[in-house]
C-alpha cells in the first residue's frame, strides 16, 4: 500500500524514477526538503558554484546518458542567473529539468521581493512549464516535463516548486506514465529517398547531432560502408563515425571547410542535421539532398527534395538496403581528409601553437579521454586534431556557442563515467567566466585536466575585429595566472611558457588523481588563417556569423 508522501518526496521519487542520479544546483531555501529527500534515494546533489555551470553540468549529463539531467536553483535571481545553461540546453538540444523555487500563492499576493514572473522568463527557453503545489498530481505533472524534455527535438523543462508547498502531502493521482517510446520512421517520400540513392553516383554524408546514440551511429557506420562514400560530422556528432574511419573525410560546419567534399557530391545525404549547427551562410551546392531526421516540421538551411523523419536507426535502415556501392575511391577521401587537415592547421609560430596544445594533450591522455570544449578561436584545432571515436566523445557547445562551457562540461563527464578522464579545452576568456567551478572539481576529486589557451584576448572576437578594420578595443585582457587560481581552487596547476616544457607538464596533470589546470601560454597569430579556412573570406556586405 503505497504512504503518503510530501511534494518534495513525491518529485525525488519520481526524477530517480526518470533514471536522474544526481541534482546539480545553487541551493535556495525551498529547495532543501527536496534535497535531502533526494539524497535519502541515492541521489546526491553537487553545489556549484553558479546557477549557469548547475545547468551546464545536467545539460552535459542529458547528452552523455539519453536521460533528463536536473538542475535546482532558488527563486528570483537563481532562477534568472540559469537562463544561459536554459539557452544552451534549447539550442544544442540536450533534456534537462530545472527546479526552481517558487513563491507559493500566498507569498505573491503580499510582496514583490524576488517575485518574477518565472515561467514567462524561461517560456522562450523551455519546451513546457509544470508547478508543483498544494493542487498537483505530482507524478503526471514530472511525467509530461519529463516526456516533453525527451521528445525530439530534446530540450529544458521548467518545474516550479514553492517551498511553502514542499512538505504538504503530494495528491495522489493515475498511474504514472512511462517514459515517452519514440515515433516509428516514417517516410515522407519513400519513392523519392530510393530514387535519389538509386541515381547517386559519388553521395556525401552529412551527419549531425541527432547522431549521438550508439544505436544511431552505428546504423550510420553501416550505411556508410555501404555506400563507400565521404562522411561529414558536425562538432556534436564528432565520434558519430570515428575520426579514424577511412571514410571520415572530416568537420561540417555549413561553410568553407567541407566545400572540397561536397563540390564533388552529386547528392547530399543529411542524417540527424540540425539547422541550429550551421553556419548561416548561403548555400553552395547544386547537389539534391536527402534528409533524415527525428523531428518534423524542422527549419532546413537546404530544401530537401526527400526525406525520411523518425528514429534515425529506423530511417536509415531502409536507406541502406536501397543503396549501391559509390564510385568514390579509398585514395580520393583519404586526399580530402588530408587537404581538410592541413588547411585547418596552425601556421608554426612560437611559443606553444594552438594545434600543438591539443595534439600534445592527445598523447598524453589516456585513449578514452572525453573531450569537452569551448567557445572561440581555439575550438578550431581541438575538434580537428583531438580524435574522437565514439559518439559523445566531444562536448561542445555549437547550437549556443556560449563561452564558459568546457569545464562545467567536462565536470559533469567526469561524474558520469567516474575513472574516466575528461580535458577541458578552454581559452583564457571562459575560463575566467566559470574558474569558480575549479572548486567543484575539487571537492569531488575528479579527474578533469584543463587545457587552457591563453592568449590574453578574446581571439575570436578580436580576429573578427581586425578583419573590419578596427583598433583592438575591449578584446585584450592582462595575462591571468590560472595555475595559481587553480593552486587556491585546490587543483594542481601547471604553467607553461614554451614548448619544451608543455609534455612534462602534460604528464605531470595526467598523473594526478584529481583535477589539474595547465595554464598555457598560446601564439595566437595562426588564428585569422584557420578561421578563414573554416569559414571563408566574409564578404563586406555578408552577415557576419556568431560563435
Amino acid at each position: 500500500m503505497e504512504t503518503d508522501r510530501t511534494i518534495a518526496e513525491a518529485l525525488a521519487a519520481r526524477l530517480a524514477a526518470w533514471g536522474v542520479e544526481r541534482l546539480f544546483g545553487v541551493p535556495g531555501g525551498g529547495s532543501l526538503r527536496l534535497i535531502e529527500a533526494a539524497a535519502r534515494l541515492g541521489v546526491p546533489f553537487v553545489l556549484a558554484r553558479t546557477e549557469t555551470a548547475a545547468v551546464l553540468m545536467a545539460a552535459a549529463t542529458g547528452e552523455i546518458t539519453g536521460r533528463p539531467g536536473a538542475a535546482v536553483v532558488g527563486v528570483g535571481p537563481g532562477l534568472a542567473s540559469a537562463a544561459n545553461g536554459m539557452a544552451y540546453a534549447a539550442l544544442d538540444r540536450a533534456p534537462v529539468a530545472l527546479i526552481a523555487d517558487a513563491l507559493d500563492d500566498a507569498e505573491r499576493g503580499r510582496t514583490a521581493h524576488q517575485a518574477l514572473d518565472q515561467p514567462a522568463l524561461m517560456a522562450p527557453l523551455t519546451k513546457g512549464c509544470v508547478r508543483l503545489d498544494g493542487g498537483s498530481a505530482v507524478d503526471e505533472a514530472v511525467d509530461e516535463a519529463m516526456a516533453a524534455a525527451l521528445t525530439p527535438p530534446r530540450g529544458p523543462v521548467l518545474i516550479e516548486a514553492p517551498g511553502a508547498d514542499a512538505a504538504r502531502l503530494a495528491r495522489r493521482g493515475g498511474a504514472p506514465l512511462s517514459p515517452p517510446r519514440p515515433a516509428p520512421a516514417r517516410a515522407l517520400d519513400a519513392a523519392g529517398c530510393a530514387a535519389l540513392l538509386r541515381r547517386a553516383r559519388r553521395p556525401a554524408l552529412v551527419v549531425g547531432l541527432d547522431v549521438r546514440g550508439g544505436e544511431a551511429a552505428q546504423a550510420v557506420r553501416r550505411f556508410a560502408r555501404r555506400l563507400g562514400a565521404p562522411v561529414l560530422t558536425t562538432y556534436k556528432a564528432k565520434g558519430a563515425v570515428a575520426d579514424s574511419d577511412p571514410l571520415h573525410a572530416g568537420l561540417y560546419t555549413g561553410a568553407e571547410a567541407e566545400t572540397p567534399v561536397l563540390r564533388q557530391a552529386d547528392l547530399i545525404v543529411q542524417i540527424g542535421l540540425d539547422p541550429v549547427e550551421v553556419q548561416p551562410r548561403p548555400r553552395r551546392y547544386d547537389a539534391p539532398v536527402l534528409d533524415v531526421g527525428e523531428a518534423a516540421g524542422r527549419l532546413h538551411h537546404a530544401r530537401p527534395q526527400a526525406a525520411s523523419v523518425g528514429p534515425i536507426a529506423e530511417a536509415v535502415a531502409p536507406l541502406a538496403e536501397a543503396a549501391s556501392p559509390s564510385e568514390w575511391r579509398a585514395e580520393e577521401i583519404a586526399a580530402l581528409r588530408r587537404e581538410m587537415r592541413a588547411a585547418l592547421a596552425s601556421p608554426q609560430g612560437g611559443p606553444v601553437t594552438p594545434q600543438e596544445l591539443v595534439e600534445a594533450v592527445r598523447r598524453a591522455a589516456p585513449e578514452d579521454a572525453r573531450a569537452a570544449v569551448d567557445a572561440g578561436a581555439h575550438m578550431v584545432a581541438a575538434t580537428v586534431f583531438y580524435p574522437a571515436r565514439r559518439p559523445g566523445d566531444m562536448l561542445i557547445s555549437n547550437g549556443l556557442s556560449t563561452m564558459g562551457f568546457a569545464l562545467p562540461a567536462a565536470i559533469a563527464a567526469a561524474f558520469a563515467e567516474p575513472g574516466r578522464r575528461a580535458v577541458a579545452f578552454t581559452g583564457d576568456g571562459g575560463l575566467a567566466m566559470c574558474a569558480g567551478e575549479l572548486a567543484t572539481a575539487a571537492e569531488h576529486g575528479l579527474p578533469v585536466v584543463v587545457a587552457a589557451f591563453n592568449d590574453s584576448a578574446l581571439s575570436l572576437i578580436d580576429v573578427k575585429q581586425r578583419a573590419l578594420g578596427h583598433p583592438p578595443r575591449g578584446v585584450r585582457t592582462g595575462r591571468v595566472d590560472f595555475a595559481r587560481i587553480a593552486e587556491g581552487m585546490g587543483c594542481a596547476g601547471f604553467r607553461v611558457e614554451e614548448a619544451g616544457a608543455l609534455a612534462p607538464a602534460l604528464a605531470a596533470a595526467f598523473a594526478m588523481p584529481g583535477p589539474s589546470v595547465v595554464d598555457v601560454r598560446v601564439d595566437a597569430s595562426g588564428y585569422p588563417a584557420q578561421i578563414e579556412a573554416l569559414r571563408g573570406r566574409r564578404k563586406a556586405d555578408e552577415k557576419e556569423p556568431h560563435g
